[in-house]
This record gives structure tokens, sequence and C-alpha cells, in this order.
């Protein structure tokens, strides 16, 4: 097959036959969001990389070794997202939406890009369903954005979900944890991969996150941050559990999450799957208290999440989950020549005016092939306009499921009787 044909690798098409599985999750995540006072926020696909050098962290895995970055036509640096959270933060400075009443709190459906090996789970242009929350500081804007996740995950239906939570502390505790961290994996510093060899004195954390079989021993003993938070922090996280029991939502404290992008500060979490195997992570977030100073604007808490569209999709399907399914078709009408045929043209576009979901052959059919198509669209109803319905004004609605047909005027009181009649299927 020619290359023009082939989509890229690491890419998905979202096919008109799974949508209606898209719309369910999105529709959900919406209206969880709104009745926790969030509003819907788009920002581009693109932003300068600077936004991401600076937000996401120039040592984290994403922008040394998977953004998709480019030069436009003038010679400026840009970047497909690879996050959204970064670009959330950028479009509240730049637009004054902290000068609005906090708490700031915003949601979205975006699409990412990250150079990544593609596996199932893992693509590189993947979809995203975000929270952003600025201008709260308290552990309850914690325990309320991770309720939120939370409550997502249970209105889909989703089950075997576990929530894990850490607390990774302030830079003041952070650089004491830092020193730790060094001096306990200077002894294995001719073991570690390469990677981890390099991440050792830029930023020792993440070593806690490599994946390679033999890092992932030595973390096994490593020092752990719970053990150097500084008072405030440890009051903070103490704060979220305590809120988290108060809402009776389960979690485990996982002292090795640890995220892996740097602008995390304090409490960090994951919601993961054991159905979709290795890249079991679907949701996953936490607080970023200096993201906003570090990429220009005036020091503000912010915390959030992001929830993989693509992971909760395979967790549903392999659970089994019912869907809202996607709307047929309500009528379709049958004809059989052009005068015919322009006649159900005006009385569909009457009808879909109405909200209705109106069928009418445009492809020249055969009477008996318009009937076999009407089946194969699943038509609650089915018209035929003849010449005599034209002149008379009335035709025959037939329900398709069992043949049943009940006389009706074409005038303007056919939307009325179509909609009863639908109620009643």
């Amino acid at each position: 097959m020619d290359i023009i044909c082939k989509r890229p690798r690491g890419t998905e098409d979202k096919l008109p036959k799974e949508i209606y599985k898209w719309r369910t999750v999105e529709k959900i995540a919406a209206q969880t969001a709104e009745v926790y006072g969030c509003k819907e926020i788009r920002t581009p696909t693109f932003e300068y990389t600077e936004l991401f050098q600076r937000g996401v962290g120039s040592t984290t895995d994403v922008v040394q070794k998977e953004m998709y970055t480019f030069d436009d036509k003038k010679g400026r640096s840009i970047t497909l997202k690879p996050e959204g959270t970064a670009g959330v933060v950028r479009a509240a400075i730049e637009n004054g939406l902290f000068n609005d009443a906090l708490p700031l709190k915003t949601y979205y459906f975006t699409r990412c890009f990250r150079y990544e090996t593609p596996q199932s789970g893992r693509l590189r242009e993947f979809n995203q369903f975000g929270v952003e929350v600025f201008g709260a500081a308290s552990p309850s804007a914690d325990a309320e954005v991770i309720s939120l996740a939370n409550d997502v995950i249970n209105r889909l239906g989703v089950k075997n979900i576990s929530l894990e939570i850490n607390s990774i502390g302030c830079p003041a505790c952070r650089a004491e944890y830092y020193k730790a961290l060094k001096n306990y994996y200077e002894q294995y510093k001719d073991k570690l991969c390469d990677t981890c060899l390099e991440r050792l004195d830029r930023n020792p954390m993440r070593l806690l996150d490599c994946k390679s079989e033999i890092c992932s021993a030595f973390k096994e003993n490593a020092p752990r941050i719970l053990d150097y938070l500084c008072d405030d922090c440890k009051t903070h996280f103490d704060g979220v559990k305590a809120r988290l029991d108060a809402l009776d939502i389960k979690y485990t404290v996982n002292p090795l999450i640890v995220r892996g992008l740097d602008y995390y500060t304090n409490t960090v979490f994951e919601f993961i799957s054991n159905d979709i195997g290795s890249q079991g992570a679907v949701c996953a977030g936490g607080r970023y208290n200096g993201l906003v100073e570090e990429i220009g604007g005036a020091p503000t808490a912010g915390l959030g999440f992001a929830m993989g569209l693509e992971r909760i999709i395979m967790v549903m399907d392999s659970q089994s989950l019912d869907y809202e399914q996607d709307a047929k078709c309500d009528l379709y009408l049958a004809t059989f020549d052009d005068e015919t045929n322009i006649y159900a043209m005006k009385l569909a576009q009457r009808l879909r005016n109405d909200g209705f979901r109106v069928e009418f052959d445009t492809c020249g059919r055969s009477f008996k092939s318009q009937m076999k198509y009407a089946n194969k669209l699943d038509a609650a109803y089915c018209m035929v306009i003849g010449s005599d319905e034209i002149a008379s004004r009335s035709a025959k609605l037939k329900r398709m499921s069992d043949g049943e047909e009940v006389s009706v005027s074409l005038d303007d009181t056919l939307s009325e009787k179509l909609n009863m009649l639908m109620m009643n299927i």
C-alpha cells in the first residue's frame, strides 16, 4: 500500500463506528468537571518551545527525548504540546485569568504528542482529559481534585482502579532528599543505566522512575521522600489524607511515585488499572505551586491531573462496560423518482429542523435498494413518498422493528406525531 494511505506509526484513526465510546467518556468527564465548578478552556495545539523547556523541565524525558519540535518559516522554535498543563498556565497569564476571582477551575480535552516507542496504551499522538485549578493552596483543593478524577472513573463504571498517592515535598525539603539520594546511588554508579547516570546530578529523584530491571532493583532500598518532608509539607500531606479519608476515597501511600515532569511539588497521585498491562496509569496528577511563577506569572498555587482517554477506553472495553450508544436514524424516506425525491428532501429538512434524524436517497438507488439501506441504517421508521402521498398530503409510517403501520398527515403535525411514536419505541 502506498505510504500516503497509511497513518504514521504511533497514531490511531477514531472511526465513526467507535466514536460513541469517545462521546460517552467526554460527556461524563465534562459533566463531572462542571458540577465541581470547572469551566472549559481550549489552548493551541502548538506553543513556543521555551514554554515546555521552562514549564515541563529541561531534565525530563519529555523535553530531552520526546517532543515534536520544529522551526517555523521565520525560524522560531515551535513544539506540538506534549502535555496540557503548561499551555493552560500560559493562557491564564496572557489573558489575565488570574485577575478574576480565585480559585480558577478549568478543564479541557486535548491532543498531545510525544515521540515514544508505540505500544498498547502508549501512542505518539494521544488524547487527554485534564483539569487544572489555580489559587487554592489548602489540602482541601488536593482532595477535591482527586475526588473529581475519582468521580469521573466511578461514573464511567470502571472497576478495579487503585489510587496511589505520595508527597514529593517542596524545593526546600527536596534539596536534603536529593543529597540523600545521591549518596545512596553513588555505590551503584558503575551499574546504573546511561539515563540514570545523566539524572544523578541534575535530578536524582527521577532515578526512582526508571523502568530498567537493574535500576528498579536499586530503588527498593533507596531513601524515601516522606522521611525528609519539612513540617509544612508533612502537615499538608496529612491534611490531604484526612480529607480523602473523610470522603471515603480509598488510597495507598506509594513513596516511589515521583511523576515524570519537573513542575510537581507536594501531592502527587496516580489512578492505576491492572486490566491493561504495563501501561496501567489511566490518570495522574498533583500539585505544582511554582509553575505559574516559573512561566512568568505571579506566585500562584496550582494543581491538576490528566486522564488518558485511550487508556480509559481500553479499560472500559476490557471490562465490557456499556457506553451511551450513538443515535440512529429516526426516519428513512423512500422515493421513486426526481419529483418524489425533491419532496422528500424538503420534508427531511423540515423534520431535521425539528430535531429528527432523517435520511433519504442521495445515491440514485432503486426503491428495493433503498429499503435494504434503511434496514442497514437500523432506522426506527420508514415512510414511502410517492405521487399519491404527495397528492393526498398523507402517508404511512412503518415501524421497522415489527412492520406496524400508522397513517399520518404530512402537514405541520407530522413532527408532533413522529415524536409521540418515537417515545413509545
